[in-house]
């Protein structure tokens, strides 16, 4: 059974499941994740916990210690297991299976960890556990479902919950839900009367997004120029190699002149989605991108990219994220065609 974070609270007004699988990237969620489970645990009379994490002096015989010993403190145990990797192995998949086929009701196991693909949510142990529990995904917010999440934090605090604030409070947390979390909490202990200005908070608050090249690439493909430009900035202040940018948009760029192509051969994108690899929640985003960008287009920043390519291989490009801006803004596209770069 999947619940996402946001449910997490209305399922467990039903009951407690035997098991829980917490994984994800996204480490604010999965706190908040843990910490009501903890809680819902201890109401429910579990009042023993143990913590295990499987590193490299781990063995799988203290998980099944831990969930078959019995306590002289309590009569019913907690036990949360760390899986970094998402990957338990052949033991203790193994075990981890028989566990989810004998559930214990005086035992509460929940696992968490990283980001897993596919691979490891179709192994039996992970269904079998599924099946008899819930599986809880934290992946970053956007758009919506980051607005409503800072919104319901902001009220939860006792601030009064101003579009403008919520929307401050999104463009500067945005990918980094425990700086959100810090800095409502901050405003709420300068502002105990719940009533903050935005100017007051732009005073107080520090810029603490984060992004990643991949969500780069998507506010590129969507054609928000604004964004773009806010993300590379962000990158640059992170240290991030400009040769990883530069990657990231010739990889964009050949899929996009690959599917521009197939179009005006007479191929319908529907039957292109899976030999590119591209999923049902990007298919919007190309389809825009393809709607704006002409083959004329591609093909001249093909020649922008070739050349930035060559040069930043060579170190000859004095201003990476300036010229890299320049890249940006011509998937857009903005008429920058004739635009002179500092190494051509």
């Amino acid at each position: 059974m999947q619940v996402y974070p946001n449910r997490l609270v209305e399922q467990l007004r039903k009951g407690l499941q035997p098991f829980y699988l917490i994984f994800g990237d996204e480490p604010q969620q999965k706190l908040e994740s843990i910490s009501l489970l903890r809680q819902a645990a201890q109401q429910a009379g579990f009042d023993e916990r143990h913590s295990l994490v499987v590193d490299s002096g781990f063995q799988w015989s203290q998980l099944l210690d831990a969930c078959q010993s019995l306590s002289l403190f309590s009569a019913r145990q907690m036990v949360e297991l760390e899986l970094p990797t998402g990957k338990p192995g052949a033991e203790g998949a193994k075990l981890l299976t028989s566990l989810a086929e004998s559930p214990n009701p005086d035992v509460l196991l929940v696992i968490h960890g990283g980001r897993i693909g596919k691979d490891v949510q179709s192994g039996k142990w992970f269904k079998t556990l599924d099946k008899q529990g819930a599986y809880i995904p934290c992946a970053p917010l956007e758009g919506r479902a980051l607005t409503t999440w800072v919104a319901d934090r902001v009220r939860s605090s006792g601030l009064q919950s101003d579009p403008q604030l919520v929307k401050l409070l999104c463009d500067y947390c945005e990918g980094n839900l425990l700086a959100a979390r810090q800095e409502i909490d901050k405003l709420a202990l300068l502002f105990p009367g719940g009533q903050v200005g935005i100017e007051q908070a732009e005073k107080a608050m520090l810029d603490q997004s984060r992004f990643n090249v991949f969500q780069l690439v998507d506010v590129l493909l969507a054609g928000d120029a604004d964004k773009a430009v806010k993300i590379l900035y962000r990158l640059e202040n992170e240290g991030v190699e400009p040769t990883v940018v530069c990657w990231a948009l010739v990889r964009e760029w050949q899929t996009l002149y690959a599917l521009k192509f197939a179009q005006q051969q007479g191929t319908p994108l529907n039957s292109l989605w899976n030999q590119y690899r591209i999923w049902s929640s990007r298919q919007g985003l190309y389809q825009a991108a393809l709607q704006r960008l002409s083959m004329q287009h591609l093909e001249q920043l093909q020649v922008k990219l070739s050349a930035f390519d060559q040069a930043i291989k060579q170190t000859a490009v004095p201003r990476p994220y300036v010229e890299l801006c320049h890249l940006c803004l011509l998937f857009m596209p903005m008429d920058l065609a004739a635009m002179e770069l500092d190494y051509l």
